[in-house]
This record gives structure tokens, sequence and C-alpha cells, in this order.
């Protein structure tokens, strides 16, 4: 029984080091399984959103796809929506093997994921209805500030220096469509948020011309591709694409289509024009998180 016993656990052991090291993995795991997992956003055009029907698109769900079927010709992508509060998760026990969303790469985030060379540049900054009296930090005193669970927004906007000596009440809402929908029925009187975030949500609400944003530049975020930390091989592979992405000058014309063109489903434009932290990275890309923009 004890010979038996060993063996089972051997046995057990041998498995579960196979799992983890295949986990590590992402190429090996993916070839073995016949599929690769995108997590992605349902609400955060133009980077990442739905159509429905388990369809999904954006300028981040787009180069993603392109990234795959270089890096792993062939194979099946099956995607999952993923939220702002369980993406790193997901990414991290295997549910998801690359993440293309809108997410922020930062200092505490890079303890538990990796993040690919940056493709996007985002300002958080605060949506408001157009009529209304709001235009800075300052006129938030005594409102209600919506955010979406699982991001930093609220954080950053009681951290910077001008609101120190106001008091604002906080909603969030479980996605970004979601904290969007508290500004549009009056339940919020701001929305705090990544201006394409913002911009997207507008440019495909019911009457755009009924919001706009405002206000300060709370905090420059670099926003990237997400893989798991110990997988240096798929990271590699994901950066080598980039690389060559920016330099055929794939990744000015995936902008223009996304931010400086109509897209779906409304045929509107965000029309938010590239910003010089990001034409500085396209000439020399980096994975350096957030805290490095913001010192």
């Amino acid at each position: 029984m004890k010979k038996k016993y060993l063996l089972a656990f051997a046995l057990s052991a041998l498995a579960a080091s196979g799992a983890f090291a295949q986990l590590n993995d992402t190429i090996a795991k993916a070839k073995a399984s016949g599929k690769v997992v995108m997590g992605t956003r349902e609400s955060s055009a133009p980077l990442a959103y739905t159509l429905g029907g388990n369809q999904f698109t954006g300028y981040h769900v787009e180069l993603c796809q392109r990234i795959l079927k270089s890096v792993l010709p062939g194979v099946a992508v099956e995607y999952v929506a993923v939220t702002s509060a369980n993406r790193i998760p997901l990414v991290q026990n295997g549910t998801v093997d690359i993440e293309c969303g809108s997410t922020t790469n930062n200092a505490a985030r890079q303890k538990d994921v990796a993040f690919a060379l940056t493709t996007y540049v985002t300002e958080v900054r605060t949506a408001v209805k157009a009529n209304s009296n709001i235009k800075s930090v300052a006129d938030l005193n005594n409102k209600t500030v919506a955010t979406t669970t699982g991001t930093t927004s609220v954080a950053l906007l009681r951290k910077n220096k001008r609101a120190q000596n106001i008091k604002f009440n906080e909603v969030y809402g479980k996605d970004h469509a979601d904290s969007f929908l508290l500004l549009e029925s009056g339940r919020a009187d701001a929305f705090v948020m990544d201006d394409n975030i913002l911009a997207g949500l507008i440019a495909s609400s019911k009457n755009p011309k009924d919001f706009k944003i405002v206000g300060e530049t709370l905090n420059v975020e670099p926003i990237a591709i997400m893989v798991r930390k110990e997988d240096t091989k798929f990271k590699k592979a994901v950066d080598d694409y980039i690389r060559g992405a920016i330099k055929a000058g794939e990744i000015d014309l995936l902008y223009k289509k996304w931010f400086m063109s109509p897209i779906p489903p409304k045929n509107t434009s965000v029309n938010l024009p590239m910003g010089s932290v990001l034409k500085g990275l396209l000439k020399n890309p980096s994975d350096a998180p957030a805290e490095e923009y913001n010192k």
C-alpha cells in the first residue's frame, strides 16, 4: 500500500509540475490544447468592446488577433470577457492567456503579471454632462463621482493636489458602460476614467452632444497587453511583433482606424489624435510602468 501511495503521489506531483510548466509556456499550452484564450473587455471602446454575439473588436483586440496569428498560426482564438476586477487573476490562473483590453501597466500590477510594450497611452480625465458647470477638479466638491470597480481612477483623483480640500461621494459601476450609465441617468455628476474610454462611451451614446470631457489630467497611464509574469518566452514573442508593427507603420494605421475614423456599431469617430507620449514610445518602445511617467 505504501508503494502504491508513493507512486500515486509521484505521478500526481509529476502531473502538477507538468501543468505548471505548461502554464508558464503559453505557446506550448496553446499548441497542446489547440486554442489560445484572449481576455478582452465588453465596454472599453475603442480599445476593446463587444458587438454582441461573442464578437469583440477594437484597437487592442485587432492588434492581438494579428499577434496571435503570427505567433500561433492555425491555433483557434477563444474570447473571454473580463472585468477590471477579475482580469489579473484570470491571467494568473491560466484561464486567460493574453489580455487585450484597457489595462494600465503600473508597478503594483507588475508584481503579479507582465506587460508587453506600451501600445496606447491615456490621460485620466472627467466626463460630465454638457450643461454641467463642472470644469475642473475643484468643481467636484460635494458632487457624486462615478468610476468602475477595480480601477485606479478615484484613487488618483483623491491623491491629486487639486482635490485635497474637496469632498465628494463615490459610486461604482461593475464595468465602464455601467459607470457611464450612472452619469447618463443623473445618479452621478461626473465619471472619472481614461480619456479614450470616456470618448468611446460618449461617441456611442444616444446623444453624444450631451456630454463633454473636462478638467485637468489626473494621471498619464501606459496601456498594454497583459500576459503571465513567468512566461518570458511569450512576452518576447509579443514584444517582437509589436516592434515589427511599429517599424512597418502598422501601429500608426491601427491607431488611425480606431481613434480617428468611424467605428462600429454607430460609425462614429472618437476623434482622439495620438498624443506626444505615445508618439515618443513608437520611437523608443518601452514596458515601463505608469510611475515612470508621473514622477
